[in-house]
């Protein structure tokens, strides 16, 4: 009997070349939910409760097909980051970080047919060096993070500021913690190599 297809809700490039390393063939669609936090809700409640909706969502859309939702979300001393959108922003929340430490909460959230919902949060410290302006300039210049939380590419020169990252899945800070994906993907009957 073939496997039932997979939906990965989401548009993320970073989400899809992740799950592309597990599957060969999946279909992405982003799912439109409302992202706001709700009131007092922590950071990795925030995330999971958003990969919930996404893969709900994407389930809603694709009945008999195995969706994984998935969200990141970052805080520094409880405050969440966004994506930054412009470059000036991208600088001034790096040396915001400078010296500190920024969490990533990111959430997976896989619904099969049948089954009862798999969730899963990994969450990453990770603890920047010092870093002076003129590196960020030079570094957003480079790797352009204008698009991701914390304003950094961990899988290009990202790391270059980073003084340690603790996590229990390397993949998770780039969006998609594949360990834990690809465990639940094979509970759904997926066989993976």
């Amino acid at each position: 009997m073939p496997s039932p297809p997979v939906v990965l809700a989401s548009q993320s490039p970073y989400r899809r070349e992740l799950l592309a390393r597990l599957l060969p063939d999946f279909v992405a669609e982003a799912q439109h939910v409302d992202e706001s936090p709700l009131p007092d809700e922590q950071p990795a409640a925030l995330a999971l409760r958003l990969a919930l909706l996404k893969a709900r969502s994407g389930a809603a859309r694709h009945p008999g097909a195995i969706v994984i939702g998935s969200d990141q979300v970052a805080s520094r001393g409880g405050v969440l980051l966004g994506k930054p959108g412009t470059p000036e922003r991208a600088e001034a929340d790096l040396l915001a970080c400078s010296g500190g430490t920024v969490e990533f909460h990111t959430a997976v959230c896989v619904v099969a047919p049948g089954q009862p919902p798999r969730t899963h949060v990994d969450t990453t410290r990770v603890r920047f060096r010092d870093l002076d302006p003129q590196l960020v300039r030079r570094y957003v210049a480079a790797d352009h993070p204008l698009d991701c939380a914390g304003s950094f590419r961990v899988e290009r020169r990202g790391v270059i500021l980073f003084r340690a990252v603790e996590n229990e899945d390397p993949t998770a800070l780039q969006g998609l913690p594949l360990i834990w994906t690809a465990a639940a993907l094979r509970c759904c009957g997926i066989d993976l190599p």
